[in-house]
């Protein structure tokens, strides 16, 4: 069982970071769109909407490694 729980966790943790709710209450403001983009950027990556992700939402996008 335990083995199952932490096989789960394994699996969530490589999916992509999602770029959080921001200062908007979860908006995809142009602000909060410019500060996750620049975040993203310094870990090496390139912010990207999730499959079937809705654009006013931020925690729709995700930090995609290159």
């Amino acid at each position: 069982m335990k083995a199952l729980v932490l096989l789960g966790a394994l699996a969530l943790t490589a999916c992509a970071s999602g770029a959080g709710f921001g200062n908007s209450g979860g908006l995809a403001t142009y602000d909060d769109l410019r500060t996750a983009q620049k975040a993203c950027a310094d870990k090496g990556g390139t912010l990207r909407l999730q499959k079937n992700g809705d654009a006013k939402f931020l925690d729709d996008y995700a930090c995609e490694k290159n």
